[in-house]
């Protein structure tokens, strides 16, 4: 019966090929999806991002298995400018996808052939970064004859701790790295309400600002650190929390949004308070930089605590979430960030919400987030393109929300919250 199953099967798809107007490419496709459901072989996507500075290549199946990985951080090389240069950064992806993309392959004992789909990061981030991904992977499709997923950078952020473990939709999100930090719902793969987002600088670009002001690469056991690894590092030698204090922004705004700005400008008189005081010149560093880093990493924290707080009770109020199925996922690069995850987790508890933190591993870019992403798109067939010439038209974009704004909604509830008191269950 099953045998008779398939021939019909077969043959039905076969007809319809044949008689409609259908590319030899789009028939091959569905053959392969066919030939998959039959023989209940999972689906290999193979993902490439180069939104920003780090090339990465990932093979994920559509069991969430992790097949493959390779990724090449330019972080080395970006910190001794200061920061990211575009045109440095497009050389470096370029010089390294290909043999990237060669390694996985190699050491997955996989070919192009046996890939059921390209996906590939195309917005938002750098446009000479991505331009280099975003190539590439439409090259790889053409050249297979595979299908193409264009992949939302901070979507495929929202969705990978789903890889990992048990998180059904809908969920609260929160994307905290040197690019963004927002707050969104996760209805399903394809849709997002923004409930907050950064008016100013992200979290992690001000981490990395203010480690170059307090010259922490002059200590050697934070010279090889990103700003916000070195500030987290140097915190926990601290030994006065309270030497000096910070004013939280937006304390009167009963919204969502996050901003770093004010946090920037204070940690910035700070340090030219104590290097005037203690006369600090050249290479020198100051002499209670442990108590400032400490300091400013309590006031971000709990900035971004208060503001995911108020996103919760948002939530709870407009009864969107079943009472006993409240999440609360964080990712992003400062989500690597062991002191924000406690303290999140603390808040979490608190408000009644189920607390999930992608590994630290993938919280950074990475190409198995987009391969995930794939994977999702591809079993609910969302934005899986396959023919060659819808392909060739995909254009990369610089800037792209994610979602529905709701920003404005969650304004007029005008929530007022009594913040969770996490200093002391931190310390």
């Amino acid at each position: 019966m099953v045998y008779n199953m398939c021939t019909l099967f077969y043959k039905y798809l076969y007809k319809y090929s044949v008689n409609s107007n259908v590319s030899l490419h789009f028939r091959k496709c569905n053959l392969k999806i066919v030939q998959n459901f039959l023989h209940n072989k999972p689906a290999i996507i193979l993902g490439i991002e180069s939104s920003c500075d780090d090339t990465g290549i990932g093979i994920v199946d559509s069991n969430g298995t992790l097949l493959g990985e390779a990724i090449n951080s330019q972080q080395l090389a970006h910190l001794n400018f200061g920061g990211i240069i575009p045109t440095v950064a497009r050389t470096m992806h370029t010089n390294n996808i290909t043999k990237l993309c060669e390694d996985v392959l190699k050491a997955t004992n996989l070919k192009l052939k046996d890939i059921d789909a390209i996906a590939a990061t195309v917005k938002p981030g750098l446009p000479m970064s991505l331009e280099v991904g975003t190539e590439f992977g439409k090259y790889l499709a053409k050249i297979g004859g595979k299908p193409f997923i264009p992949i939302h950078h901070m979507e495929a952020h929202a969705l990978t701790a789903r890889m990992i473990e048990k998180v059904d939709f809908p969920y609260l999100v929160l994307l905290v790295s040197g690019g963004h930090c927002l707050l969104a719902i996760v209805e399903n793969i394809n849709k997002f309400y923004l409930l907050g987002t950064s008016l100013n600088n992200a979290p992690g670009e001000i981490f990395d600002k203010i480690a170059r002001r307090l010259k922490l690469r002059n200590i050697p056991e934070f010279k090889s650190l990103n700003g916000g690894l070195a500030i987290e590092t140097a915190a926990k030698k601290a030994s006065d929390i309270d030497q000096f204090p910070f004013i939280h922004g937006l304390t009167k705004y009963r919204d969502c949004n996050f901003t770093f700005s004010g946090l920037m400008s204070q940690s910035t008189k700070y340090i030219e308070t104590e290097e005037m005081k203690y006369n600090i010149i050249g290479d020198m560093v100051i002499p209670d930089i442990y108590n400032l880093c400490a300091a400013i990493q309590l006031s971000a924290v709990t900035h971004i605590c208060q503001r995911t707080q108020r996103a919760m009770e948002y939530i709870n109020k407009m009864s969107l979430f079943p009472e006993n199925k409240r999440t609360l996922v964080v990712s992003g690069g400062v989500a690597c960030n062991n002191f924000l995850a406690k303290a999140l987790s603390i808040v979490s508890a608190e408000v009644g919400y189920n607390f999930v933190r992608t590994p630290p591993k993938l919280c950074t870019d990475n190409g198995i987030m987009i391969a995930w992403n794939g994977v999702e798109k591809w079993i609910t067939n969302t934005d899986v393109i396959r023919d060659l010439n819808e392909i060739e038209k995909i254009k990369v974009q610089s800037k792209a929300p994610l979602g529905e704004d709701w920003i404005e909604k969650v304004k007029l509830a005008n929530i007022k919250c009594e913040w969770v008191k996490i200093k002391n269950k931190l310390f």
